[in-house]
């Protein structure tokens, strides 16, 4: 169980309780908002999910939570990493419906972006859900597989 915040008839988790950070992998194509203008703005609104299973990973995310950004579509790439900066909350783009939104700031971009095709090649990263859930738009990640992705991306910690 985490320490939670009432923002709608939801209730998303703000903090766990050991303070372990989880990963997860947003998708978005460029054309429409790429990791480019996120850098620019500072910060966004994670706004216009509407696919339930995404919504639910976006009411599970928690301050600090590490995002891998995926560029979709045109060149399929994760090109960088973000944080969550503030948790669930209504989305203000839904005209109807029970939708929720997260706020993330970039943090860092990748020295080389790490294509959908190396993806698929590595060994580490078979079970990860871009793979097994192509479609969903916002999806976790597994420490290791954030890891593993960051370091064929060329970022070293």
């Amino acid at each position: 169980m985490s320490t939670l915040l009432q923002t709608s008839n939801r209730q998303p988790r703000t903090v766990l309780p050991s303070g372990k950070i989880r990963y997860w992998l947003v998708k978005q194509e460029p054309s429409a908002y790429s990791w480019d203008t996120f850098v620019k703005e500072g910060k966004t609104e994670w706004t216009g999910v509407r696919n339930f299973q995404a919504r639910n990973n976006l009411r599970s995310m928690c301050l600090g939570d590490q995002i891998l950004f995926y560029h979709s579509v045109v060149h399929p790439s994760v090109v960088g990493v973000a944080s969550v900066i503030k948790t669930a909350y209504p989305d203000p783009t839904a005209k109807e419906g029970d939708w929720s939104c997260v706020d993330l700031k970039p943090c860092y971009p990748l020295p080389h972006p790490v294509t959908l095709a190396t993806i698929k090649k590595d060994p580490v990263l078979l079970e990860v859900a871009l793979i097994k859930q192509s479609r969903l738009s916002v999806m976790p990640v597994t420490e290791i597989e954030f890891l593993r992705i960051v370091a064929l991306g060329g970022k070293d910690f």
